[in-house]
């Protein structure tokens, strides 16, 4: 059956409109950015067994181009209204930042950083740039790594901290496994950043692990007071 010859109260579309998209599943939600189904399936049916051969959301949004041309519907067309779409609530958070003290809002960081960094396939190092308030000046990634490393070299983040006349910045990676746990690797460079920046008069706020849920604060974990051997 045609998602036409559904009661109006059933159609992803209306259903959005009238109660709103948090109140639609993620396969209501895919339907209406695929728009139609394919022989025998509504898009409904074919959104559901899209998440499940790219094991959810997550999965299908961070699926390379490849990767997503495979799925039944899909192809270069989607994959470009679906990255334009990433990108904009990229940005809308990064605007939503940038009308207030960051640091008043911490929960907007995290989710600004996470939206930045999560669907990294390799390991990436970053900051957000602060200015004497505590207002965002700039999100740079500054050094790319592998699936398990990046290499980090406090002399740029210096350089980067100096061009953007920043008073104070946070720090944050991801860990491409999930698993945000600080090791003492990420510890150690921590404090060495820390001490690179105290020379410039550059206050590091915070160190941010991007993995699965929620983004770990160092700084809540008490890593700025330890620094392993």
């Amino acid at each position: 059956m045609s998602i036409r010859d559904w009661p109006a109260a059933e159609r992803p579309r209306e259903k959005l409109l009238e109660r709103g998209a948090a109140n639609l599943s993620d396969a209501e939600l895919l339907a209406i950015f695929l728009r139609i189904g394919v022989r025998g399936k509504s898009a409904v049916d074919l959104a559901r067994d899209l998440l499940q051969r790219f094991g959810g959301l997550r999965g299908l949004l961070e699926a390379d181009q490849r990767s997503f041309a495979q799925g039944q519907g899909l192809g270069p067309a989607k994959f470009a209204q679906l990255q334009a779409v990433m990108e904009m609530a990229r940005r809308h958070l990064g605007e939503s930042l940038q009308r207030g003290p960051a640091l008043e809002r911490p929960e907007a960081v995290r989710t600004y950083l996470k939206a930045q960094m999560r669907h990294e396939r390799n390991e990436v190092f970053g900051c957000l740039f602060l200015d004497t308030k505590h207002r965002p000046l700039a999100f740079e990634i500054l050094f790319r790594g592998s699936i398990d490393s990046a290499t980090v070299y406090p002399r740029q983040v210096v350089k980067r901290s100096l061009a953007h006349n920043a008073a104070a910045l946070i720090l944050c990676h991801n860990h491409p496994s999930g698993n945000p746990e600080p090791s003492k690797a990420d510890i150690r460079l921590t404090h060495r950043l820390v001490d690179a920046l105290e020379c410039i008069e550059v206050r590091v706020l915070d160190h941010f692990i991007i993995g699965d849920g929620e983004p770990l604060s160092m700084l809540e974990q008490g890593c700025f007071f330890s620094n392993p051997a």
